[in-house]
């Protein structure tokens, strides 16, 4: 769901179950929420952007998921995706140092399967390439000078 208030964007996204799922997908949902914590808590002054990439990366890939690389975190503000881009995989200590009121919008998005995905023919939906379950949750944050505040709490 993203918004447009007083010519400021937000973003936030969270993947629910419909009736009752098995216990693998149960677990999908949260890891996968639980890696936008994380990376959450990467987001602090001082720290590297590709720190809070890394930091879900090893996350997910410890629980034996996998992490899309071809949709990204990014920046967010007057416009609903700005530069940086913050992919959810990467190397720790790279990237631009965290600096108090920068805003971005985290959005982890975890596969069963391999990290690769498709683009269907409507030029819209999005689908896992080996066509296993995946999971998405996104929060705008703005990095304070203390724990990053979540603008986007439902």
């Amino acid at each position: 769901m993203g918004v447009n208030l007083n010519g400021y964007f937000g973003d936030a996204a969270i993947t629910l179950p419909v009736g009752e799922v098995d216990e693998e997908a149960q677990r999908l949902l949260q890891v996968t929420e639980r890696a936008l914590s994380i990376g959450i808590e990467k987001a602090k002054v001082g720290n590297r952007l590709f720190d809070i990439s890394h930091a879900i990366q090893a996350w997910v890939e410890s629980h034996g998921f996998s992490v899309v690389r071809d949709f990204v975190g990014h920046g967010i503000g007057k416009s609903l995706h700005e530069e940086p881009q913050i992919p959810n995989f990467g190397e720790a200590h790279q990237g631009p140092r965290l600096e108090q009121g920068m805003v971005f919008a985290l959005e982890p998005m975890v596969n069963e399967g391999t990290y690769e995905v498709k683009i269907l023919s409507d030029g819209w939906t999005v689908v896992t390439a080996d066509g296993k379950r995946s999971a998405h949750f996104e929060h705008s944050i703005a990095i304070t000078d203390g724990e990053a505040e979540i603008l986007s709490m439902l």
